[in-house]
């Protein structure tokens, strides 16, 4: 007979404030996912997947491919329930990997696996290692079409550019296979923050060398002293020839939540272990119902406010893609948005940036151009929140005729003309123009649909500071 020996290891690392990452360990299950949206809840993204995928967490009777792609889309709605009662969680999202262990009676022991994402699943077997998933990533399919070598796509700029993620709204179909698998086989499940920073071959002798607790605490060490610049998960399964069933569970088996998914403010079910890594390890009771139906995600909604810029991701990204598959590449597209302007908050004060006021996943689309000395609390606030929109320009000339025209206002409110519509802060009430369009440096409310939904994923997690270009 066999078992699935498991642990699950995780370190916030040296240069993130919270870890976005969550992780489950059973004798049956192994789930990682990766949270990303920076300010956008990625942590909440990653813990509310993994709570709802380790539901399948018991004896599967029916298809398991099926079952664990029912599970994908369960954790996808989730999501949406989430953005749709608070809009502010708009923009966060997580990878998945799930992978269900079935010892079988007579034949070969398998590994049904599903896979969104840019996290990996390894196999390490007879001291070869395999990559079982294709990353999910804009990098990979110029990989998998011959234009870079694996070894350009570890240092390609847009290297970050995800293509299919959890997000809620659109349904998204995960990659689903099987693996046969036989004692001495390892399976590993890792964020980016250990395969972007160490090479397959330390993973490899690493993954191989002592017990699999020994072995995930070195992957952890590897990767912080590569160094990491992101958040770092290990989850290890290991298969074990048994004596007999009272075996199979082995010493201290019990099903391990790690990461995000072990800090919800929520009481924890069980006992905490230490688990050898700087984040929170939660040993679970196999009866506990923590992932149960009737989770409040009310409890849930704790992380930062994301920038209703996310909204607008969808068609940009669309465009990107569109360019990128005509030949003409992302390359191209970045060239174009830098020849134009917006204005927009900088720190508390007006600034002109360069590029366009939307964020990319793993591309920065916009970069300051010179900050001004005007402190955005000086306009009225109809005028602010335009400006923390971002109001476009088609070029330079005309953001700085803005700037201009920001000044002029804040300095007659400020002089006593405040008794003017212009200085209320509802702004002026004006009427529709019997013809003709504003001009696109004139400062306007943003009038984009709200409604556009973003379904990529965005790991960059900074804002628009910085010196002048």
């Amino acid at each position: 007979m066999t078992a699935l020996r498991c642990t699950a290891f995780t370190d916030v690392g040296p240069n993130r404030k919270n870890n976005q990452d969550s992780g489950y360990a059973s004798r049956r299950l192994l789930v990682l996912a990766d949270g990303m949206g920076g300010q956008a809840a990625g942590d909440l993204a990653s813990s509310v997947v993994v709570q709802t995928v380790r539901r399948l967490d018991t004896e599967q009777t029916g298809d398991v491919l099926e079952a664990l792609a029912g599970a994908t889309h369960r954790a996808n709605d989730r999501l949406s329930e989430l953005v749709d009662q608070d809009p502010s969680l708009e923009g966060m999202g997580t990878t998945l990997i799930a992978m269900v262990f079935e010892a079988a009676d007579g034949g070969p022991d398998r590994l049904s696996i599903a896979h969104v994402g840019d996290s990996r699943a390894y196999l390490w077997r007879a001291g070869e290692l395999t990559q079982l998933t294709t990353d999910h990533t804009f990098v990979q399919s110029l990989v998998d079409e011959g234009r870079i070598t694996e070894a350009e796509a570890r240092t390609h700029p847009h290297r970050s550019l995800i293509l299919k993620a959890l997000q809620g709204g659109h349904s998204v179909d995960p990659d689903l296979f099987t693996l046969d698998v036989r004692p001495g086989d390892r399976v590993l499940l890792c964020s980016d923050g250990l395969s972007d920073y160490v090479e397959p071959a330390a993973i490899s002798r690493a993954l191989g060398d002592g017990s699999i607790e020994l072995a995930a605490t070195e992957l952890i060490r590897l990767a912080l002293d590569a160094p990491t610049t992101d958040n770092v998960t290990c989850v290890i399964g290991e298969v074990v020839a048994t004596e007999d069933a009272a075996d199979e569970a082995g010493p201290g088996e019990e099903p391990l939540l790690v990461g995000s998914a072990a800090e919800q403010p929520r009481p924890p079910i069980g006992r905490a272990t230490g688990g050898g890594s700087t984040a929170s390890v939660v040993e679970l009771d196999g009866d506990d119902d923590y992932a149960d139906d009737d989770l409040d995600l009310e409890e849930l909604r704790y992380a930062p406010l994301s920038h209703r810029r996310n909204r607008f991701v969808l068609p940009l990204l669309a465009v990107l893609i569109l360019l990128a598959a005509a030949g003409l590449g992302l390359n191209w597209a970045y060239d174009w948005s830098q020849s134009k302007y917006f204005v927009a908050d900088s720190d508390g004060v007006v600034a002109i940036f360069q590029g366009i006021p939307q964020d990319i996943p793993g591309i920065e689309m916009s970069k300051l151009h010179e900050a001004t000395d005007l402190p955005l609390d000086d306009l009225p606030e109809y005028r602010q929140e335009q400006v923390v929109d971002g109001i476009e320009a088609a070029d330079l000339e005309g953001a700085e005729r803005t700037i201009d025209r920001l000044w002029a206002l804040a300095e007659d409110c400020n002089a006593g003309g405040k008794a003017s519509q212009e200085c209320s802060d509802s702004g002026p009430q004006a009427t529709a123009p019997s013809s003709g369009t504003p001009s696109s440096d004139t400062p306007s409310s943003d009038t984009r649909s709200s409604d556009t939904p973003s379904t990529t994923a965005d790991r960059s997690s900074g804002g628009r500071g910085g010196g002048a270009g």
